[in-house]
């Protein structure tokens, strides 16, 4: 298995995460709130499992270490320090909380720059919390990932921030909020593109002396210095924090910029005095003036404890990214990096498998697909199932479908969605009718139809869109299920919309009753917004009421209830990399390539969000199902209504 775990970079909210801690101590302070994100660079790694021995290669050296998998031993080593001290203290915490046996780490490639500010220790931790998890499933969720992350630094002799270990959210922003020992993390959706570039100032700072500067003005303060240090990490920088928050959601660079500046001149103003030896920092501020660059940026500030150690550029786009950094190697000789906050990636396609016989309803399916049976919606509009699925798509603001249809079924659908009726009948039509038949042309160019040539299960005929698809994420419909959501917005664009927030895949789900969950694929998780939307820790195809009840409740839920799939799913690409896996190696299941499996492997290597649908799904596929789907489907809303 191949992992990545990006550096890590406080835009706002520097040194309140212990600042934050002290309010075990000082109720009166002001929580910390801190604004990370991951970097474009990090650590690369190949790992798989070992059954005795922990073992880490990494470019940093030319060294590798090799130790037993026993508490004893990694603790020594962890007490030690240095580059193995972080791995053995990460490897001691989870062997205490987990049964697992141990682990060979390759770390082939780094390129993050170490002791910049960046985390690199951190992310050396979270890589091999995050190697655990995924060969053993763990089934830590990504914030348990950090946590142990942060377990491992600290059994070391670091004693690194509360904020480090955020890298694992990788490179979408987080916002941390400390509160004494309490710690919570809300990520943070991007509205637009933001510029960075990262500088390695090319100078000293001693981060030790910083803190324990700092540290002097708590947990009470005796004097106006302690009390300017205490207002600036407290409320002035929660407020600066929150604010950037929300120009990042909205997308406003502008605004970010000047939060940025204000930002340092506010730190500069209240922390200087304390601790002028470290704090002055005239390189950065030389770099932060440096006239070449003003034209060209939004904005400034330092990095992490401050000093002249790194700092952060704001810039228009990346034409400007790249001119500010050759005006910064060529006219200061420092080196930079690039770092770029995107907005979620737009998911214009859908794929809905449409291939299947329809055993269970034959012997109508033999004169009739069952994607072709015919729905009335709640406009009284009579129209084959397809379509309504379609629509339903194209209400997520869907730009193009792909249908996979049987072999040999091609022309059938085509001549539904891409030709209209004879002249002589399309004049008999009324003038509404005639409407809807150059509707259904209409929305026919955005079809596209692909064959699946033999019919080998659910996974092989999301397979068959693989190069359709591209190298871009997309939504995954069921062709026998309709959908109609409780509210204005459709089902479709309710799951879209928990993509574009977390930026990570994500399914509808449907609260069901235990005694049906064997008829559908289930999952469990943690909460992530309560009742609402989780962390996928599992998924499981059709389990029965035993295992549900042992392994499959969630949390604030009642006992007899259980979340099922919808039968809507916004998928990455990565999911054809596990399939083409199981369909060259013939990895089948009751005989055919299925879906959940290659579902749970993007789960554990990428993470997996899923949503309570406020809506309803009603699958045609069975008699009295697709009989009860006739009736209250007409009640409904439609997807275009």
């Amino acid at each position: 298995m191949k992992l990545f775990v990006p550096g890590r970079i406080c835009l706002f909210g520097e040194h309140t995460d212990w600042a934050g801690g002290y309010r075990r101590i000082n109720g009166a302070l002001e929580m910390g709130f801190t604004l990370i994100s991951g970097t474009n660079q990090g650590l690369y790694a190949e790992v798989k499992p070992h059954p005795s021995k922990l073992i880490f290669r990494t470019t940093l050296t030319e060294e590798t270490f090799e130790i037993p998998m026993n508490r004893e031993s990694l603790l020594e080593e962890a007490q030690k320090g240095g580059i193995f001290s972080y791995v053995a203290g990460v490897a001691y915490q989870v062997l205490t909380h987990y049964r697992v046996h141990g682990l060979e780490i390759n770390n082939y490639h780094t390129d993050l720059p170490v002791k910049k500010g960046l985390s690199s220790s951190a992310a050396t931790c979270v890589l091999v919390a995050r190697a655990f998890n995924r060969i053993y499933d763990l089934k830590m969720t990504i914030r348990g990932e950090m946590e142990f992350g942060y377990l491992g630094e600290i059994t070391t002799p670091s004693r690194c921030g509360r904020m480090d270990q955020g890298c694992a959210y990788g490179d979408r922003p987080v916002m941390m909020t400390f509160d004494g020992d309490r710690v919570d993390v809300r990520e943070v959706a991007v509205g637009g593109n933001f510029h960075f570039v990262i500088i390695d100032l090319c100078a000293g700072k001693d981060t030790r002396e910083i803190l324990s500067k700092l540290n002097k003005c708590y947990p009470f303060a005796e004097n106006e210095l302690q009390q300017n240090v205490q207002k600036y990490l407290g409320t002035i920088s929660a407020s600066i924090t929150k604010k950037a928050v929300t120009a990042i959601e909205q997308g406003d660079a502008e605004a970010l910029g000047k939060l940025m500046t204000e930002s340092q001149a506010a730190f500069d103003n209240a922390c200087i005095p304390a601790c002028p030896s470290q704090l002055t920092s005239p390189v950065l501020h030389k770099l932060l003036s440096w006239p070449s660059i003003q034209p060209l940026i939004l904005g400034g500030k330092g990095v992490g404890s401050q000093g002249d150690g790194t700092a952060q550029l704001l810039v228009k786009d990346e034409v400007t990214q790249d001119q500010v950094i050759n005006i910064i190697e060529s006219e200061l000789k420092m080196e930079c990096l690039k770092l770029t906050l995107s907005s979620a990636k737009k998911v214009r396609k859908a794929v809905i498998p449409a291939a299947g016989f329809g055993t269970r309803l034959f012997p109508a399916t033999k004169a009739v697909k069952k994607e072709l049976f015919p729905v009335i919606d709640k406009n009284g509009i009579v129209k084959p199932v397809i379509q309504a699925i379609v629509e339903e798509a194209l209400s997520g603001d869907i730009e193009e479908i792909c249908v996979i249809v049987q072999k040999g079924d091609r022309a059938l659908f085509e001549e539904y969605f891409h030709t209209p009726p004879p002249v002589e009948h399309f004049a008999k039509l009324s003038k509404d009718a005639q409407k809807l038949s150059d509707y259904i042309i209409t929305i026919g160019h955005k079809i596209t139809f692909i064959e699946q040539e033999t019919q080998n299960g659910f996974g092989d005929a999301v397979y068959c869109a693989r190069q359709w698809v591209g190298n871009e994420p997309f939504l995954l419909m069921l062709g026998d299920h309709l959908y109609a959501s409780d509210s204005d917005t459709s089902c479709t664009r309710q799951l879209l919309d928990v993509y574009e927030k977390y930026g990570r895949s994500a399914v509808g789900l449907k609260l069901t009753p235990a005694e049906s969950i064997r008829h559908f694929g289930t999952v469990t998780g943690n909460w992530v917004e309560e009742q609402s939307v989780m962390a996928i820790t599992e998924f499981a195809e059709k389990p029965d009421a035993v295992y549900a009840a042992e392994h499959l409740r969630m949390e604030g839920m009642p006992d007899d209830q259980y979340c099922t799939v919808f039968g809507q799913y916004v998928l990455s690409p990565r999911i054809f990399e596990f399939l083409d896996e199981h369909i060259v190696n013939n990895i089948r299941e009751k005989g055919e390539f299925q879906l959940t499996s290659c579902l749970d492997r993007l789960r554990i290597e990428d993470g997996f969000m899923g949503y309570i649908v406020q809506g309803k799904r009603f699958d045609i596929g069975l008699p009295m199902a697709y009989l009860e789907s006739l009736v209250e489907f007409a009640g409904k809303p439609s997807a275009t209504s």
